[in-house]
């Protein structure tokens, strides 16, 4: 059940951070707050294909 999702930075673009997510419990899709090496600066990730 259990997938794994790549969180992409919102303000760079850049694929930064890899997670497991599971689809049963959580439809939608997932955004996190996380720091960016990039920006460096703590940047919303949201969820992207693997």
């Amino acid at each position: 059940m259990r997938d794994i999702i790549l969180l992409q930075c919102t303000k760079c673009k850049s694929k930064n951070y890899a997670t497991k997510k599971n689809k049963k419990n959580t439809t939608g899709k997932l955004v996190i707050k996380k720091f960016c090496k990039f920006d460096r600066q703590h940047t919303e990730h949201k969820e992207t294909k693997a």
